[in-house]
């Protein structure tokens, strides 16, 4: 999709809209398969970590020779130790902490706030009204079809006050962060599941990424199949690996690879900062997806990132941060009531992606003006927004890049 503006590959945009990632995309991280997951026997030591953590960050910094250093802080585990380990690396640096504040959602900056007082680091607060009133901006840099584009805001804000940003990012694929659909999966799974039967639980335990009658978004020319899908994933499902390897082994090949790293590395470059991912080093990318899950996961209480946790006591810092994954999060509902219904409206009832052939016009009326919708179609239509307003940038070209959504 993204190499060929006037001809959008039909399985880039069913992948998008369906596993919410595109492995058309070429990832900046290496692929992995099942041997890279398995499991190592090897004792613990957390210290080696951060080692690890810290030699990356600082030599990094060291070249970039920074006065000043922003910090993505959500308030979860990931960032708030890497803000540890670099105060504890850069004792007198300026750090700036900058976290986001969406409208009429679980308000993370709380946590944040004293997190970064904690570890003496300015914080900015990002507060977000309308977080669909940027997209085309944000879109017309990425040159994908992606609408949870928070990084945008974070980067845009970070670059007013450094050149050099931190991220956490990493830390869920590499040691066990997705708790809140590993329960799911084990629960429905069995060691005598076929691998097929995996996958299609793999993909029920992601039910926000999807709606029950996806197959009817597309029309004939998208030639959706779920078998394609089904097929993408058995790899990581069809392999001696235990099953929750197997999750962490699918995780890892998802959004990582095929959203959330390029696309933030395309941000950054559009905002000409450098960014330092210390979980995504080269050694932790090698070592920790042979972690025992018994040392990363914690099946009975349902709490993963172990080992990071075990570092966060030592900072006096675990008590400040939730059990459960929350990240930057927004609450998409209320978004789609306050601003995200009338906008969808706007833009795709009467939308180039309909005309032109790509997405079912009767799906979208059945649903585009019902109150309550549920939250997976909101999620859909955020995610056909997004396809909208790239189809008319890159396509039609008939939109600015400087349009605001309101």
């Amino acid at each position: 999709m993204e190499s060929n503006f006037y001809s959008p590959e039909p399985s880039s945009i069913t992948n998008i809209l369906t596993l919410r990632y595109d492995p058309l995309i070429k990832p900046n991280l290496p692929t992995k398969n099942s041997k890279d997951f398995l499991t190592i026997p090897h004792p613990i030591n957390v210290q080696h970590y951060e080692n690890l953590i810290c030699n990356e960050m600082r030599g990094k910094l060291e070249t970039l020779e920074d006065k000043e250093i922003s910090i993505a802080l959500s308030g979860g585990v990931d960032s708030t130790l890497v803000l540890a380990l670099l105060r504890k690396i850069k004792p007198k640096i300026k750090l700036h902490a900058v976290s986001i504040k969406f409208a009429n959602s679980v308000d993370e900056t709380l946590v944040a706030s004293k997190i970064a007082e904690k570890f003496n680091a300015e914080h900015h607060i990002i507060y977000l009204e309308n977080y669909l009133a940027e997209l085309p901006k944000a879109i017309s840099i990425i040159k994908l079809p992606f609408w949870d584009l928070h990084w945008y805001y974070v980067v845009k804000k970070s670059r007013e006050l450094s050149k050099t940003l931190i991220s956490g990012d990493g830390g869920d694929e590499l040691f066990a962060g997705y708790t809140f659909r590993y329960n799911k999966f084990l629960s429905l799974t069995s060691a005598d599941s076929t691998p097929l039967e995996k996958v299609k639980v793999y993909l029920e335990c992601h039910e926000r990424d999807r709606v029950p009658d996806q197959e009817n978004i597309f029309t004939k020319k998208c030639n959706f199949s779920w078998n394609t899908i089904y097929n993408r994933l058995l790899p990581f499902f069809d392999n001696e690996l235990s099953r929750i390897n197997q999750v962490y082994l699918a995780d890892y090949n998802g959004k990582l690879l095929y959203n959330f790293n390029p696309i933030n590395s395309r941000i950054i470059n559009a905002f000409d900062m450098n960014l330092l991912t210390p979980l995504l080093s080269e050694e932790l990318l090698s070592i920790a997806p042979h972690i025992p899950t018994k040392y990363k996961y914690d099946e009975q209480n349902n709490i993963g990132k172990l080992p990071l946790r075990k570092l966060l006591e030592k900072y006096n810092a675990s008590s400040l941060i939730s059990k459960e994954k929350l990240g930057f999060n927004v609450n998409t509902l209320n978004l789609w009531k306050s601003f995200g219904q009338s906008i969808c409206q706007e833009y795709l009832i009467d939308s180039a992606i309909i005309k032109d052939g790509w997405i079912n016009k009767d799906w979208v009326s059945k649903y585009i003006n019902k109150q309550d919708l549920d939250v997976r179609y909101v999620n859909k239509f955020f995610g056909l927004l997004a396809f909208e307003i790239w189809y008319r940038l890159f396509i039609t070209r008939d939109m600015s890049a400087n349009t605001t959504l309101n």
